[in-house]
């Protein structure tokens, strides 16, 4: 009803205003009274200017009813007087007239004429019915809302869309009427420019053979002239340019299909004589397409602020300066690689996916060349090699986890690079983008490939850092060897470039470690063979005097098909695989050889090849924790699951322990393969805990595996995963005052494990991928603690005794008589007598009495159960135990000896003894007992020592603290600390029991920790005494344990960090300028004997800073620094004196570099710090509170330069922190999930609060220019460098803060904001701009 009342009005006006223009016309009235009369007429029906009715009226009939002259005149007029909208006419017009151009030139003709004139005058029209109605007329005509997408379509977005659908079309157009054919993705190319089929029909009529065909056919020629001009006058409008500038942000398919018409012009210049007239005006339309693609920005037009913003791309010409200076802005690389050495932290997503996400951030933060950024990426890695500052003994990570650094994740994060722009299809690659840019390689038209080659030729001016490890040298002169045969063959005849010949062994080349580099990015297929033929890369060659001083790989004889027998495996085991056949191989024989092939092919995964087998090292990871999951057969019954895997112990026992070193284990947790790891070692531990153990059961130190060792070692594995020993409160954020780091712990460790084999099922890509990789197996279904009930009983009865003291037994409760008969077991060569009683500090009832047993038989004294109840036993018996010693029921040595047989007997206890001592420690209920020698193991011998050196190695990074212990008094240490500490030390350094350090040395430092006390000086002491070789290891990890509880140690090491990297401290001098930059923040030398002093301090930083309790007071302390460091930058350059001195201050430019420098390291150290939670309270809390200071740490106030530069600092940091944390765009799924989930939220609340500040509803109390410098700057920074950002701040909060902004006259700014807001915000765009 409603839809005929409207057409009978427009009807009825359309008749009224025919009549009225007719008789106007007859009375010979200019065309403007014509106007007035029309205008009149829709007066009289009470409706609105500019009219959308009256403006189908006239094109209607122009179209082609009534198609003559003067109403032409008359649409002229009414566009001019906006009586119609100009943008609604000409819409209406395009595809009426477009088809027809060639039977219609003169329409054309016109058209073209007012679409120059009109297309962008008076397109602001004041907001209601006339412009909604407008909007959607327009949407209709042009169907704009079918071509791009849009489901609301607004004013703002009919008039943007409007301007790139008018160029699109005016390009097709001339595209056509050259002979051209369009190749178009979208709708207007076919329907609007198309003209094809109207010719030949609409020609028949009209085919006379006089002057006006002629008149018209020279009319089709120039038309095709005139509408690309049209389109360059349009497109050179700065308007034009802004909105195309959106298109090109928020709709880059859409503008792709733009680029590509161009391309197809640009491609048949050359070629067309008919192309030749048009090159002068082609080339202006490409200049002014490609303006609309600069992300330039100037964040305002003042001297200051504008230096700040056009602070210059970084570059790493020189890694090998002194000073910060070059490699500075390549800093969080360095400190990433560094902290990822860290033996004590596993992680549970791949350093592959945060190496890759930051080496895209920091080349958009550095504005570098993808050759800069490669190359500071390598250079970082080599750094890391030779600065091997661990001592070569303990239980730590070493060299082989920094060469999986340097030859393994290195190159696959660029694999993941250089495949994003593979699977990124930029339509111009050799375009008019290459003719008129400017740009570096960095341009996103280059190539990430080239950048990867020119990076690689370039790392041969670094010789000091190609220089191999001893223990490389072989593997880098084979390296060596093998490009130098290959070039050899070559230059003998063999012109494939892709097959590698067989090793001459008359020729041997010296090798470095850019030979590895090499061979580790033609395995990935980087690169190809020719990278041997570069100049230099092979060098002089010498001949071999014996000949068979080059032998073949045993690898070569294996896949021969010889016998695995001892001689080649043994082999095979120290020799690492190079091929994914020699692992296809291997891992065959594995799953389905004979079980004595099985157990070798398990030890040979497990050796050379999965430490040091870089090439195919991402590959043998995955085997080796796919055959910790064997396949239960299809006949296998539920109950037989445990019987099936007694038939794979050998191969199990084989592989945990292989794998069960700290090294492999660091390089497991390099590859994120925690979560894996840990779900297929849950189903071992269930199974093999619920298996009751055969009567001949031996101890841990027995070579042939049993149900207990097997067991233990799987569940010391486990645990070894997560903080087990912490409580579970531990693991959450604290409040205001306490720790930011969330620990790992089991549930999180299931939780990311299921959440990729959702990513897998659901990702066709990641499907497609993983189906091409050999080893590859069909996801999994997820696991949940749930489903191991035996392991999901210990999980929580662990996190209940860590948390609470123990509740009493009734003499009954099985557990209890299991108890009992562990307390027989490990007490049947002392005399206990009488009840046992609880913990002292409870009113437990709990009560486990023994008698002294006499035996000369072990086996009946050792109870055959299931090791999950013993387990859960265990607690039971160390709080009797312990009870009865503080108590003088039991000896120390006897409480030692005690506790070393159940170790001995059932290894995986130690997990539950370590647990029961680290809470009873924390609690602090038990009184210390004196470490004379006497009841306990004294550590007087070496403590004065121990404690003097760790004073040392402090001081050298510039850390001074005092005595911990006070002179005449015997050292003490809790009970549970000196029972747990007696009984490390009775451990043996054996390979075999590897995998009982693996959890003690770490359980220690914890419980040292939570001590009220020092005690880990006495810890030091008591192991340097029992490992002499350990002796540097122990001492370096001594000297962590003052900053737990030392916030001015703390305090100290982060000046010495600014100090060591910058230069000169702002308060006074210090010794540590040496050397800085990364150098002098890390290290730059290899130990190979002793500790080296001095220790960096970023060094010491790093193996530290989880151990800070207070990480928001760490906050404090670098922004306070920060702002200390911009205040001297800004003196420096502000400075006043003498006339012949003033040259010799540093300039705008060097004190706005000086500031990232202080921000970027100030970034760095404190995202290692807190992490993910840590960035959050940055931009919610922190900042926000020191702007709205007004005590003593008020910002501001030192002067207007100053100000500004604490603004910029501020504004750079916190841009900074979140890029590194969260990423600058998008990310992949897995990294989203543990890093970026949050960022949206953070982000906004952030905006909020300074948009608020903006408007004046929140008071500042810091000085206005700080304030205005850190928006300018913050707002600047996060245009230029994290648009997508700005996509997830609410729309109302970008218009606020834009209105805001152009109040302090940054109008640039404001349309930078709201450009990159998104679609929805193109409405907003053009509302500023008109």
């Amino acid at each position: 009803m409603e839809a005929s009342e409207g057409g009978g009005l427009e009807a009825d006006l359309e008749r009224r205003v025919m009549v009225a223009v007719k008789a106007a016309e007859e009375r010979g009235d200019p065309p403007l009274l014509r106007a007035v009369e029309a205008a009149r007429c829709v007066q009289e029906r009470g409706l609105g200017l500019p009219n959308p009715e009256l403006g189908r009226v006239l094109v209607s009939n122009l179209c082609f009813a009534n198609n003559n002259p003067s109403l032409w005149k008359l649409l002229d007029q009414t566009m001019a007087s906006c009586v119609v909208s100009p943008i609604h006419a000409l819409a209406l017009l395009t595809p009426r007239v477009t088809p027809h151009r060639r039977t219609q030139p003169e329409a054309y003709r016109l058209y073209l004429v007012l679409l120059s004139r009109y297309a962008l005058s008076s397109l602001s029209v004041e907001a209601g019915s006339c412009r909604d109605k407008i909007a959607k007329s327009v949407d209709d005509a042009l169907q704009l809302s079918d071509t791009y997408g849009v489901k609301k379509m607004d004013f703002g977005h009919a008039v943007v869309l409007f301007i790139m659908t008018v160029i699109t079309i005016l390009i097709d157009c001339t595209i056509e009427d050259y002979g051209l054919r369009l190749v178009s993705t979208d709708k207007h190319g076919s329907v609007c420019a198309n003209g094809g089929k109207q010719v030949m029909e609409l020609d028949v009529k009209g085919n006379s053979y006089d002057k006006r065909n002629e008149h018209r056919e020279h009319l089709r020629r120039t038309n095709a002239l005139l509408a690309i001009e049209v389109a360059e006058k349009i497109s050179s409008n700065k308007k034009t340019k802004a909105f195309l500038h959106l298109i090109h942000i928020n709709m880059p398919e859409k503008f792709n299909g733009l680029l590509q018409r161009l391309q197809t012009v640009e491609s048949n210049i050359l070629t067309s004589e008919s192309f030749l007239s048009l090159s002068p005006i082609l080339n202006k339309l490409f200049t002014n397409i490609k303006k609309a693609t600069s992300t330039e920005l100037l964040l305002n037009k003042h001297q200051l602020l504008g230096a700040l913003a056009d602070a210059g791309p970084s570059s790493l010409n020189s890694c090998n300066s002194s000073g910060a200076g070059r490699d500075a802005c390549w800093i969080p690389i360095d400190i990433l690689m560094e902290n990822a050495m860290d033996g004590k932290h596993l992680y549970a997503i791949s350093a592959v996916e945060v190496l890759t996400e930051l080496t895209k951030t920091l080349k958009v933060i550095n504005q570098a060349s993808w050759q800069e950024t490669f190359q500071a990426l390598w250079v970082s890695a080599l750094r890391l090699v030779q600065r091997d500052r661990e001592p070569l003994e303990g239980p730590i990570p070493h060299l082989d986890a920094r060469l999986c650094m340097l030859l393994s994740i290195v190159p696959l994060a660029i694999v993941a690079v250089v495949k994003e722009e593979l699977d990124i299809r930029y339509p111009v690659n050799n375009g008019f983008l290459r003719s008129n840019s400017h740009e570096n390689e960095g341009n996103k038209f280059s190539s990430r490939r080239h950048g990867l080659i020119s990076s690689l030729k370039m790392l041969g001016q670094f010789s000091a850092l190609l220089l191999p490890p001893p223990s490389v040298v072989n593997a880098a002169n084979n390296a060596a060897t093998k490009a130098a045969v290959f070039v050899s063959n070559y230059k003998a005849g063999n012109n494939n470039l892709n097959v590698v010949g067989h090793n001459d062994s008359s020729i041997k080349a010296v090798g470095n470690m850019l030979h590895l580099i090499v061979e580790a990015c033609i395995a990935r297929n980087l690169i190809d063979t020719s990278a041997y033929f570069w100049p230099g890369y092979v060098g002089p060659s010498a001949l071999s005097r014996d000949s068979t001083s080059v032998q073949d790989s045993p690898w070569s004889t294996f896949l021969e098909g010889a016998p695995l027998n001892g001689s080649l495996k043994n082999s095979l085991m120290v020799t690492p695989a190079s091929s994914l056949v020699e692992l296809e191989k291997m891992y065959h024989i594995a799953v389905n050889g004979s079980e004595e092939e099985k157990l070798a092919a398990a030890k040979i995964l497990c050796g050379a090849s999965l430490v040091r087998g870089w090439n195919v090292q991402e590959h043998v990871v995955h085997i080796v924790v796919k055959l910790l999951s064997p396949p239960i057969p299809p006949d296998s019954s539920a109950s037989g699951v445990g019987n099936y895997l007694i038939g794979h112990m050998s191969v199990l026992s084989a592989i945990l322990f292989g794998v069960s070193c700290v090294d492999i284990v660091h390089i497991l947790s390099l590859y994120g393969m925690v979560p894996e790891v840990a779900a297929a070692l849950m189903p071992l531990c269930e199974a093999f805990g619920s298996l009751t153990p055969l009567s001949s059961h031996r101890s841990s130190t027995s070579e042939e595996p049993s149900v207990y060792t097997v067991f233990s070692c799987a569940f010391l594995f486990l645990i070894r995963l997560w903080k087990f020993y912490k409580p579970p409160q531990e693991h959450c954020i604290a409040g205001r005052g306490g720790s930011m780091r969330m620990e790992l712990t089991l549930d999180y460790l299931l939780l990311m494990r299921n959440s990729r084999i959702t990513l897998q099922n659901s990702s066709p890509v990641d499907r497609t991928v993983n189906n091409m990789d050999p080893f590859y197996s069909s996801p999994s279904q997820p696991v949940y603690i749930d489903s191991f009930p035996k392991l999901r009983a210990w999980y929580f009865q662990n996190q209940a005794c860590i948390a609470s003291t123990l509740s009493g037994l009734c003499s009954k409760n099985p557990v209890h008589q299991v108890a009992n008969k562990i307390l027989s077991m490990i007490c049947r060569k002392m005399s206990i007598t009488g009840p046992v009683s609880g913990n002292p500090s409870s009113n437990s009832s709990s009560s486990i009495s023994g008698s002294p047993v006499s035996t000369s038989d072990d086996s009946f004294q050792r109870p055959m159960l299931p090791a999950w109840e013993i387990l859960e036993a265990v607690p039971f018996v160390l709080e009797a135990i312990l009870t009865a010693c503080a108590h003088g029921r039991l000896s120390s040595r006897e409480l030692t000896t005690g506790l070393r047989d159940l170790v001995d007997f059932l290894p995986a206890s130690l997990a539950t003894i370590i647990s029961y001592f680290s809470a009873e420690i924390t609690r602090g209920i038990w009184k210390p007992v004196p470490m004379n020698g006497i009841d306990w193991p004294s550590p007087s011998p070496t403590l004065l020592s121990t404690e003097s050196e760790i004073k040392e190695i402090l001081a050298s990074a510039g850390v001074h603290i005092k005595s911990c212990y006070p002179r005449g008094m015997p050292p003490m240490l809790p009970l549970p600390m000196a029972a747990l500490v007696s009984l490390t030390i009775t451990f043996k350094l054996d390979k075999s029991v590897e995998y009982i350090h693996g959890v003690v040395g770490q359980a220690l430092e914890n419980c040292a920790t939570g001590c009220t006390w020092p005690s880990m000086p006495i810890i030091g002491a008591l192991w340097t005494q029992k490992v002499r070789r350990w002796h540097d290891f122990i001492v370096l990890s001594c000297s962590r344990s003052p900053f737990s509880r030392d916030k001015d140690a703390v305090a100290q090491l982060i000046r010495s960090c600014f100090t060591s990297f910058l230069g000169p401290s702002v308060v006074g001098g210090s010794h540590i300028t040496a050397h800085r930059g990364v150098n002098g923040l890390l290290g730059q030398f290899m130990s190979d004997q002793g500790v080296r002093l001095p220790i960096a301090p970023g060094f010491l930083y790093l193996r530290t800073c989880r151990t800070f309790h207070d990480t928001h007071f760490v906050n404090e302390v670098i922004f306070k620094l920060v702002i200390e460091w911009a205040h001297k930058l800004a003196n420096e350059w502000a400075s006043d004196g003498p006339a012949h001195l003033k040259s010799s201050r540093i300039s705008l430019a060097a004190a706005a570099s000086g500031v990232q420098q202080v921000a970027t390291l100030g970034t760095c150290l404190l995202c290692i710090a807190g992490g993910v939670e840590m960035v959050q309270v940055l931009y919610e809390e922190t900042l926000p509170t020191m702007l709205l200071s007004a005590g003593g740490e008020k910002l501001g106030g030192a002067g207007p330069v100053s100000n500004i530069l604490q603004g910029y600092a501020l504004a750079y940091m916190l841009i900074l922190c979140g890029a590194l944390v969260w990423g600058v765009g998008n990310t992949s799924p897995a990294y989203a999930s543990v890093f970026s989930s949050r960022r949206a939220r953070v982000i906004g609340i952030h905006m909020d609060f300074v948009t608020g500040a903006v408007e004046g509803n929140i008071i500042l109390r810091c000085d206005p220019a700080t304030w205005k410098a850190y928006v300018s700057c913050f707002v600047g920074l996060l245009v230029k460098f994290a648009p997508a950002w700005v996509h997830e701040v609410k729309q109302e909060t970008l218009r606020k803060l834009a209105s805001g902004l152009r109040g302090w006259h940054e109008c640039d700014l404001a349309l930078s904001l709201l450009e990159r807001g998104g679609p929805s915000s193109m409405t907003a765009v053009v509302e500023y701009m008109l």
